[in-house]
């Protein structure tokens, strides 16, 4: 039975490697599932009209083999907007798989597709079929600065807390907003998309929490807190420029139902323990 939620799928073309025949592994059972339709990447450089007007129908699912991101590239290439994103070596790397070199792909490599497809189209029918979770949002933010030649950097006073990889978390009751400092976006530059983890995914402090793309690097956003991923911000997906522009209020990435605060906020800072840190950094940064 097909799912309600339909993709756009642009895959990885790499079928020299065993990463790129999982992801068309993952495109194939994308639209067999869902009724989605599929871009073929090599047509698409020569004849573009008809995959351009699919890729404004549905939203679109792209799918990496490797690192170097062709699928992704050719996306920004064609000024395509995504709205999720598959890299097949990180999430073989996430699930404990090492993929070989054989390129008919074995019950390894069509189990990680299938297991990524089950779990994007559970998330799209919990969407759906669930009601809405209400988000927290902090109060009104105010500021301590920190000034460096041109430079200014933000950092919340009150009701945040942070480490030392320039993560925050703003707690409220049993539930985490998380996000990037002002120090760390600036040192990322212009954030180009980010990946969150789906919603009911258990994450452990320090583990892995999706990754944020930017002209200068990739991040891997490490957890400042356990627990369950019960809310992304969805508007990243389409304006990710938001953790550029506001990295502690429109731009927080997820919320997590928090597993046990008081045993993380041991590996935590507030403001007056972090605030050495990012003058430190920023100077660091700073010098020639």
């Amino acid at each position: 039975m097909k799912q309600s939620q339909q993709y756009t799928v642009l895959p990885c073309n790499g079928l020299d490697k065993a990463a790129g025949c999982v992801a068309r592994e993952v495109a194939l059972e994308v639209a067999e599932q869902s009724g989605s339709e599929i871009i073929c990447p090599v047509l698409y450089r020569v004849s573009d009209t008809r995959y351009t007007r699919l890729a404004g129908e549905h939203p679109l699912l792209v799918v990496d083999g490797c690192p170097t991101r062709c699928a992704s590239k050719l996306a920004a290439e064609k000024g395509l907007k995504v709205a999720r994103k598959f890299l097949i070596t990180e999430e073989a790397k996430n699930n404990g798989i090492v993929l070989g070199n054989d390129l008919r792909l074995d019950e390894t490599g069509i189990g990680l597709a299938r297991t990524l497809v089950a779990a994007l189209l559970k998330a799209d029918k919990a969407v759906v079929g669930s009601p809405r979770v209400e988000t927290i949002s902090p109060a009104q933010v105010e500021y301590d600065l920190y000034e460096k030649d041109k430079f200014i950097f933000r950092l919340p006073k009150t009701g945040f807390f942070f480490t030392e990889n320039d993560c925050w978390v703003h707690v409220d009751g049993n539930r985490g907003r998380v996000g990037v400092t002002d120090f760390l976006q600036q040192s990322l530059s212009d954030v180009t998309f980010c990946t969150p983890p789906i919603v009911g995914a258990k994450i452990e402090q320090f583990g892995e929490l999706g990754t944020i793309e930017a002209s200068k690097a990739v991040f891997e956003i490490p957890s400042p807190v356990t627990g369950t991923v019960v809310a992304v911000n969805e508007a990243l997906a389409t304006t990710p420029e938001l953790i550029n522009q506001q990295p502690y209020e429109k731009g927080w990435i997820v919320e997590l139902e928090l597993t046990d605060f008081e045993k993380d906020r041991e590996f935590l800072l507030d403001v007056s323990a972090y605030f050495p840190i990012l003058k430190r950094k920023v100077d660091e940064f700073h010098v020639k």
